[in-house]
């Protein structure tokens, strides 16, 4: 193994699960949305011990907590993969992404230490060599993961995922979009697993919920395709009865979503694994300071506001 020649400088951005959270785990499509306000960067360079600096942890990289340990997984994967040491780095992590709010930020964190590892080496990753070393860390960070998150912080287009296979969606028309922080973390692990006990105990049920997902997300990318912003917000409400019916709403999120509902948004839905983290609203851009307003009376302790570009590409 050898020292980086030089520094390496990675980025990646958050994303939103626009349709088709839990029931992807059972080959229904997903759709996830980039958030390309919210960025990560990561960078590297040679020092005489690794060391690392971020917003959780700043210190040598040997003492770094267990909350790090994903994304040091993707730097001691990504040095491996190129032939470099990973005892040797000096690191920096900057984000913008909220942690545990199913924002993407675990992966987004390790798709741009991949990048800066292999700009440090002056190695060009495939897009699929860079997405396998991703999901190294992605399993660490979430025991298991569908690759969904991995794909998501890479695309600037929208992406449609099932059975491991992503597509990029077309998008006709910017639409605006609003995400409202619950304040809580949600718990991927916790809210699979009562998925999982729910299907064991009531299989029909899930299934009848997963097949109305699936047929919800075929109308959510056609909705994209045409910029019909108030069929899309439709199927965002649908969405959000159904994963509440599966059990992994809470009332905070449910208070959110009324609130959108309640001030004129098109749709809104939670986003993520649930039992906490955000809820996702689309809204018109006139009317995206009052119902920020209006969820925020209802608990949402930050507001995080984009635009999904139309005409977009997916572009890794």
């Amino acid at each position: 193994m050898r020292a980086p020649s030089r520094g390496g400088l990675g980025s990646a951005h958050g994303k939103a699960i626009l349709m088709g959270e839990h029931s992807v785990v059972y080959g229904a499509p997903a759709i996830a949305l980039p958030l390309l306000d919210l960025q990560t960067t990561a960078s590297v360079r040679e020092a005489g011990h690794g060391s690392i600096s971020s917003d959780l942890y700043t210190g040598p990289l040997e003492a770094a907590p267990a909350k790090l340990r994903p994304v040091i997984t993707a730097l001691r994967a990504t040095a491996d993969r190129v032939g470099l040491s990973a005892d040797t780095f000096e690191i920096v992590i900057s984000s913008t992404i909220p942690l545990e709010r199913g924002l993407g930020s675990s992966a987004a964190v390790a798709a741009a230490m991949v990048r800066a590892v292999s700009t440090a080496a002056g190695i060009a990753l495939s897009p699929d060599e860079t997405f396998e070393l991703v999901q190294i860390a992605e399993h660490v960070a979430h025991g298991t993961s569908s690759g969904l998150d991995a794909h998501a912080v890479r695309s600037l287009a929208p992406v449609r995922f099932q059975a491991g296979v992503p597509t990029p969606v077309r998008v006709a028309a910017p639409m605006t979009l609003v995400v409202a922080d619950s304040g809580t973390s949600g718990s991927t692990s916790a809210a699979v697993g009562g998925v999982r006990m729910l299907k064991e105990a009531r299989p029909s049920l899930v299934e009848s919920i997963v097949d109305s997902l699936a047929s919800l997300s075929d109308i959510a990318i056609d909705a994209l395709g045409e910029g019909d912003a108030a069929r899309l917000g439709a199927t965002m409400f649908s969405g959000h009865e159904q994963l509440a019916r599966l059990g992994v709403s809470a009332p905070a999120l449910d208070a959110l979503v009324a609130a959108a509902a309640d001030s004129g948004a098109h749709g809104a839905k939670l986003t993520g694994s649930g039992l906490g983290g955000c809820v996702l609203a689309l809204v018109e851009p006139d009317a995206a300071d009052s119902i920020s307003a209006a969820m925020e009376a209802a608990g949402a302790v930050q507001i995080l506001r984009t635009t999904l570009p139309g005409g977009q590409k997916e572009n890794e």
